[in-house]
């Protein structure tokens, strides 16, 4: 088993904190949860409270000052196993991001107090019906009115998306050009602004993920995050950070499953011997093993290349990429070496396996990604003509 090293003393003193909490304040609501489509408001409270979200804020706000990534990426591995549908990473490394670090001071003091104390849940809404991964394709339009933009369109598979109280939307700002896309803060309140259904899913059974709808939804101009036109690059930017962080997600939850499959075997028993024992699940466990400390390897080694400002989107993508194909593969070989067992919504093994098949899909499929990383390589048809 890999060593890693990314981490000191005090983020082990914190993963303790963190591990304590979600015993006592989490974890044991889960099947609740699931069954409501959604967390409840008040763990996102506690959540504050215990100092858990936007930790990078100024104090000024009620934050840390805290920018360490390492805190984020335990908090991701020591929730994401086992309530991956508190999507705390989304508030603190991928909505959270904007208001932290492209906002202006008057966004910053209105917004980010709530954010910290977890009484404004955020979300981040880019995913339209027709566009997918393609956010060059995006329709939602706004168009400048006086003191105001307005906002038309709909937005689908937003997570937070039902219990969201501020919402940053993705609009086309020139209907002419494809990347001219502007970001607005959007209050769910809002007059025009409206909620579809909480979506079901295969997976992530309480995670609120929501259809949104803008009907001449008027945003003061305040609300604007940065040029109006400026906001396909600031995306860009900051979707290295969420598939990093999702990458810790999908190698923890790989993780989990691996442990709890490896209790599994060595208790279940066949022919009169644990199963474990058997060369088939050997070698099994092996082989998973083995990936499983490949991907933690790539996740750390790029962890430390993002705190220190050198993470390119090709190595962003290969992390997402590998993570999330591997906890595929792992949550699939762990379920067959459940045998019947591993079928049955009793035993985790069967959540994690219908939790881990949006992993290659949201932040960016694995399609896209090797897209990302061929152009890199030079591999685009426009950049040989």
């Amino acid at each position: 088993m890999l060593n890693r090293t990314i981490y000191e003393e005090e983020h082990e003193i914190f993963r303790k904190s963190v591990r304590a909490w979600a015993e006592a304040e989490v974890f044991p609501h889960g099947e609740i949860w699931r069954d409501n489509g959604c967390v409840s408001r008040e763990v996102w409270k506690s959540a504050g409270e215990q100092g858990f979200l936007c930790m990078y804020a100024d104090e000024a706000y009620g934050g840390l000052g805290l920018t360490d990534f390492r805190y984020d990426m335990i908090l991701c591995e020591e929730l994401g196993p086992r309530e991956p549908g508190f999507f705390v990473g989304l508030q603190n490394r991928i909505a959270g991001p904007y208001l932290q670090n492209s906002a202006d001071k008057p966004q910053r003091e209105k917004y980010m107090p709530g954010a910290v104390s977890g009484d404004t849940i955020l979300a981040i809404a880019m995913t339209e019906p027709g566009s997918g991964s393609d956010l060059a394709g995006i329709k939602t339009r706004a168009v400048e009115d006086g003191d105001h933009w307005v906002l038309n369109g709909s937005k689908t598979y937003i997570s937070n998306g039902f219990l969201a109280d501020l919402v940053l939307v993705a609009a086309r700002t020139n209907p002419d050009a494809s990347h001219d896309v502007g970001l607005f803060w959007v209050e769910t309140d809002t007059p025009g602004f409206s909620r579809g259904r909480n979506l079901k899913k295969v997976g992530l059974e309480s995670q609120d993920t929501a259809e949104l709808f803008f009907d001449n939804v008027r945003v003061p101009r305040e609300n604007v995050l940065g040029n109006p036109k400026g906001g396909f690059k600031t995306m860009m930017m900051n979707l290295a950070e969420e598939r990093m962080i999702g990458a810790v997600g999908f190698a923890a939850r790989a993780e989990h499953a691996f442990n709890i499959t490896m209790a599994f075997i060595m208790e279940r028993r066949a022919f009169g011997r644990a199963i474990g024992t058997f060369q088939n699940s050997r070698f099994k466990m092996a082989s998973m093993r083995t990936e499983l400390d490949a991907a933690w390897a790539l996740t750390d080694h790029c962890a430390r290349e993002h705190m220190q400002g050198r993470l390119s989107a090709e190595m962003a993508a290969e992390a997402k990429l590998f993570t999330s194909e591997v906890e595929g593969r792992v949550v699939d070989e762990c379920l067959q070496l459940h045998g019947g067992a591993g079928y049955m919504d009793e035993y985790e093994i069967s959540r994690l396996y219908r939790d881990a098949r949006i992993s290659r899909i949201y932040a960016g499929t694995s399609e896209i990604m090797r897209e990302i990383i061929g152009r890199g390589l030079g591999l685009d048809e426009r950049q040989r003509n």
